[in-house]
This record gives structure tokens, C-alpha cells and sequence, in this order.
């Protein structure tokens, strides 16, 4: 798909600087991409919501951002294609007259089967997505973010917890594990973090979708705090690694899903 020009329009901020911190958030749109991109327009950050293919709902969040008296744009690009993610970067470093700060990837795909019964085709529009995406967007953020900035990835619990039927979901997002102290040890010298944040059950659509309430309430069971993780219960912990207070944090995968095991 092509790049889109930004979808929505940043207002001036409500005081403070003219140039806040940006942060670009892919899959900012929805779930825990959406809920991330508006802690952090709550705590001061121009925010670049980076969408796929649904325009109404990253026109949504913008508004959603920007009523609250935010700054924030929609961009459309395709996580896997480099060019298309260095046209995000380029607009994000332009557009709030500074550079990017954070950057977070929440953008990802999942597909569940059995390895018996896994489709090959579905394994790599899965990897392209969560493995590909995850290192093309990761080269620009290791281009591009500025000292003291952070870039976060998303993984899953389920890496741990090893349900049956996610072999595929899961052996990407091991990649994205395996990426992250690596990826931190490279940035050496450049005052940047590298963390990757695993939540346990998150009630997202993604997550709910296909799932009977029989399947939801065991999970939801499983945790010492007996419920779902929330998109808001993983927005704070992405906010905080993205936060000077979080920047001693750097190289771990944060297993945030409420004490399961």
C-alpha cells in the first residue's frame, strides 16, 4: 500500500514548549497501540499515529488526542515496507519542528493453529508482519531517536506460558525477545533504551475475537489478580519506559500480565 499524507492536524499546545517530545507509535489506532498513544499525548508528547489500512479509526484517535488538547497526526504506512517507514519517520521528525523521541511498536498480527495444521501462507504474512515489521521499524529507530529517547516493543507472555495452538504467534515474537538486549547493546553510547513489554491476557479486540466467555473467564482466572490485563494496565508500563523515570530500564522484555504463570 502507499504511504498516505498525515491524516489530521496537530494544534498548538496548551503552553509549554513549541517543540514537545515526539513519539511515534505504530499500530496506534487501536487496542493497546491507541490506549499507549494517549498516555503519552497525557504526559506531553506530539504523538504520530502510525495505522495500516484503517483510516476512520486513526482519524478517530487523533481527534480523540488532539480534543484533549494534544498534538497528533495519522500516518499510513506499512510496517514492512522500509520505505514506507522511513516516510513516517521523515514526516514525524518534520512536523512538530523536532526530532523522535520514543518509539513505540505495537503493531503486530496474529494467527493461531496448531503446528499440524498451520498455514504456511498465513506463517508468513505473520512473520512478515511481526518479524520483518519489527526490524524495519527498529532500524529507524535506531537511526533517528534522540538522546534520552526509548524505543519500546511488544512481545507476548505467552512466549512463557507456551499455550497450545500458538506456536507460530509465538516464535515470532521470541524474535522480537532475542532482538531487544542485543538491539540495546548496539545503541551503546547513544543514551537510548530498548525494552520490549510482554502482556499476559489484554482485553483487545484482538484478543477477544473468536474467544468463548468459557475460554475469557479461564484466563481472566489465571492470574493472581483474578482478571484480564487492560490496553491502560499496559499503557503505563509502556509509558513509564518511556519516561525519564523508566530510562535506567534498558535490554529487558517486561512481562506485564498480572502475576500469570
Amino acid at each position: 500500500m502507499p504511504a498516505q499524507e498525515p491524516a489530521g492536524s496537530p494544534i498548538p499546545p496548551g503552553g509549554g514548549s513549541a517543540h514537545p517530545r515526539t513519539a511515534v507509535v505504530t499500530g496506534g489506532s487501536r487496542g493497546i497501540g491507541r490506549e499507549t498513544a494517549r498516555r503519552l499525548a497525557a504526559a506531553g508528547h506530539a504523538v504520530v499515529v502510525d495505522y495500516a489500512g484503517n483510516r476512520e479509526q486513526a482519524e478517530a484517535a487523533v481527534k480523540e488526542l488532539t480534543a484533549a488538547g494534544g498534538q497528533a497526526f495519522a500516518f499510513q504506512a506499512d510496517i514492512a515496507d522500509e520505505e514506507q517507514v522511513a516516510a513516517l519517520f521523515d514526516v514525524a521528525e518534520t512536523q512538530f519542528g523536532s526530532g523522535v523521541d520514543v518509539v513505540v511498536h505495537a503493531a503486530g498480527r496474529m494467527y493461531l493453529a496448531p503446528v499440524a495444521e498451520l498455514d504456511l501462507t498465513e506463517l508468513d504474512k505473520l512473520h512478515r508482519t511481526n518479524i520483518r515489521g519489527t526490524f524495519v521499524v527498529a532500524q529507524q529507530a535506531a537511526r533517528r531517536i534522540r538522546p534520552g529517547g526509548a524505543f519500546v516493543m511488544f512481545s507476548t507472555s505467552v512466549v512463557g506460558l507456551a499455550f497450545p495452538g500458538y506456536g507460530a504467534y509465538t516464535a515470532s515474537k521470541g524474535a522480537v525477545e532475542s532482538l531487544t538486549l542485543i538491539l540495546a547493546r548496539e545503541l551503546r553510547g547513544r543514551d537510548v533504551t530498548v525494552n520490549t513489554v510482554a502482556p499476559g491476557p489484554t482485553a483487545t479486540d484482538l484478543f477477544l475475537d473468536g474467544k468463548a466467555e468459557e475460554t475469557i473467564a479461564a484466563l481472566a482466572a489465571q492470574p493472581p489478580l483474578e482478571r484480564l490485563g487492560t490496553p491502560a494496565d499496559i499503557a503505563e508500563v509502556v509509558a513509564f519506559l518511556a519516561s525519564p523515570a523508566g530510562h535506567w530500564v534498558n535490554g529487558q522484555v517486561v512481562r506485564a500480565n498480572g502475576g500469570i504463570v
